[in-house]
């Protein structure tokens, strides 16, 4: 076992060597005007391409991601309706619904869910 060990650590810092040597001499072109420029297409660009975006989008976009994960974990308490007793089912659903619901109104209450600032 210590020959394995050995021998993969020993793959590893020489991948790593070579990796490291094959950074150092392949040849970058920072200075390439066309692959610098934020479009490739020919036409020059009309705005900045680091114009900030709408904060109150972003924060939309990452509830939305959220609740979406958190809702996919709804579908598998549908499924221990059939091993489990009716109360268990309960408790669990109505846990996992009210944590739901305090995020909703956390959000609500600081927020991040209004268009106007």
């Amino acid at each position: 076992m210590k020959i394995i060990a050995l021998l993969m650590l020993l793959i590893s810092l020489i991948i790593l060597i070579l990796i490291t040597i094959l950074n150092l001499i392949s040849k970058k072109s920072f200075s390439d005007r066309e692959k610098n420029s934020p479009f490739e297409c020919g036409f020059d660009p009309k705005s900045s391409p680091r114009t900030p975006f709408s904060l109150q989008f972003f924060l939309i976009a990452v509830i939305f991601l959220i609740f979406d994960v958190e809702i996919t974990l709804l579908f598998p308490i549908i499924l221990l309706i059939k091993i489990t007793n009716m109360i268990n089912f309960i408790i669990v659903f109505s846990f996992f619904t009210l944590i739901l619901l305090l995020g909703i109104y956390h959000e609500w209450n600081q927020g991040a869910l209004n268009w106007s600032l």
